[in-house]
């Protein structure tokens, strides 16, 4: 089964009232990291997700501004999105843990990243093969790019371990 890369309309998104009604429990915060926050977010990634992501991570923290968003319950990270760190112009990596899946903490953190590429000028984002169009559709505008799988990745699809 085709897993096709996804055009997101940026430019028809209304970011104030999709953040304004996305609620999280109070105690979890969705954030830019800073400096010290690095080693944690590497730390926590490497026990969570593939070494793949590691170096989109890399990227992402690198990149000026950071091109990378948190989420922490209390002092413990819970999730994180990136964009600009596969290519330009690119969302993703995204990931949440298990026990925060299905509070928003996904759909806030996709929406700080892709508000923010809307304000650096960008009218679309790409999700490079999205695990579930279905999780962009509630967010945004999309459309699936067809005979796009694998796309960009295509040279290192096989280091992708899910």
């Amino acid at each position: 089964m085709a897993n096709n890369d996804l055009l997101i309309k940026l430019y028809e998104m209304n970011f104030d009232q999709l953040l304004s009604s996305s609620s999280l429990n109070p105690d979890i915060t969705v954030r830019k990291p800073i400096g010290t926050d690095r080693r944690l977010l590497i730390e926590w990634a490497e026990q969570h997700y593939p070494d793949v992501w590691l170096s989109e991570i890399e990227t992402a923290l690198a990149n000026r501004p950071c091109s990378c968003y948190i989420a922490q319950q209390q002092s413990t990270i819970i999730g994180f999105a990136c964009y600009d760190a596969t290519a330009l112009g690119y969302f993703g990596p995204l990931g949440v843990t298990e026990a925060a899946k299905g509070q928003g903490v996904g759909r806030r953190l996709t929406l700080g990243c892709l508000r923010e590429m809307h304000l650096k000028g960008y009218g679309y984002a790409i999700v490079g093969m999205p695990s579930s169009s279905d999780f962009y559709r509630k967010i945004a505008p999309i459309i699936e790019i067809p005979d796009s799988d694998p796309g960009l990745y295509r040279m290192t699809k096989t280091l992708i371990k899910d």
